[in-house]
């Protein structure tokens, strides 16, 4: 069966009217408000058609038409229009990055806080990959007789913290001493860099405290090399419920249930390293909770290299035109941001 231009032009009234009223449409409705030209009884025909298609189905037999995944697909590949950000939109998120520029942490929370507002969904960030930057300072603070305190910090102003124990701690000069060799063998290096070979080669290089030096070596490669030291920021998560598809309550904890689990959280974001905004829709998500859901996500990126994500999470029927938009928006402003903080 061809979709030809008609079948189209009525495909796309439909899902424009459901997105804006999450009501099914009929024949009837789309020739007084589409003013298509041709009568109801062709529009009617024309439906039939599209639902044999797969494109649209009738949720109850006394009611109209809405879309399926399949033609919010089409819509999304074919018939959306695109468009920009406006004035108002720019400046709210400019502002909103400019003012927090200071930390890239904060600066991701708000940054999930400002399109949960401009989108009325929900939102996932994930703050930049620390395995993807480099050191620019180590800091070694005494807690007691047992323990202290590793600070590391980031060219991209990341901030980690991590405890560390042992049988007896240097006192503060000798940290001090240890802080600043590892400042001046470590500076600039990544993830990748720190191995055991490295860390044998320093540690008899400086000579003493052997074990809290590999305990500081090994504090850092945990800290970098941990995928769940990855900060994922939500925002807007009640968004959801002002939506009528998740009055339904069981919909409703499948979505909650998932923003809930940093590991669903993670996967739903995903490893692609494309640069390319990704629309996937219901079915197509791979979490099953999600499947009423569709999510609109991408890295954002300095010099090519990934440094996080940001995910938009609605119903099928979200405004996928103006998601798209914010996103692009705020993508082009955090590259930026954090390309000047590293000096990428």
């Amino acid at each position: 069966m061809l979709l030809n231009d008609r079948k189209i032009r009525i495909l796309e009234a439909i899902i424009n009217d459901y997105i804006l009223t999450a009501e099914p449409i009929g024949s009837r409705t789309i020739a007084k408000k589409y003013g298509l030209g041709i009568s109801s009884a062709t529009i009617r025909n024309e439906m039939s058609d599209l639902e044999d298609m797969g494109f649209i189905i009738q949720p109850h037999a006394s009611a109209g038409r809405v879309p399926t995944d399949k033609g919010y697909r089409l819509y999304v590949d074919r018939l959306m229009r695109r468009r920009e950000l406006t004035d108002e939109e720019a400046r709210f998120l400019q502002s909103v990055i400019a003012n927090n520029i200071n930390q890239i942490d904060y600066m991701m929370q708000e940054t999930a806080r400002a399109i949960a507002v401009l989108t009325k969904c929900a939102i996932v960030v994930s703050e930049p990959q620390v395995k993807k930057t480099t050191i620019k300072h180590i800091q070694l603070v005494p807690v007691d007789e047992q323990a202290f305190v590793m600070v590391l910090v980031t060219d991209s102003k990341v901030v980690k913290n991590h405890l560390i124990y042992l049988d007896q701690v240097p006192d503060e000069q000798a940290l001090a001493r240890m802080s600043a060799f590892i400042n001046e063998s470590l500076r600039e290096l990544c993830v990748e860099d720190i191995d055991s070979s490295l860390a044998k080669k320093l540690a008899s290089q400086f000579g003493h405290e052997e074990d809290a030096l590999y305990a500081v070596l090994n504090a850092i490669a945990a800290v970098m090399q941990s995928e769940d030291d990855v900060q994922i920021y939500t925002s807007g998560v009640r968004n959801i419920l002002s939506f009528p598809e998740f009055s339904d309550l069981e919909k409703a904890k499948a979505m909650f249930k998932a923003l809930e689990e940093k590991d669903m959280l993670i996967t739903l974001l995903g490893k692609n390293s494309s640069e390319k905004i990704q629309v996937v829709i219901g079915s197509e998500n791979n979490l099953e909770l999600l499947e009423d859901c569709s999510v609109i996500k991408a890295n954002y990126h300095v010099s090519g290299q990934n440094f996080g994500s940001i995910g938009i999470i609605g119903p099928k029927r979200m405004d996928y035109s103006q998601a798209v938009a914010v996103l692009n928006g705020i993508l082009k402003h955090l590259s930026a941001v954090i390309k000047a903080l590293s000096g990428k």
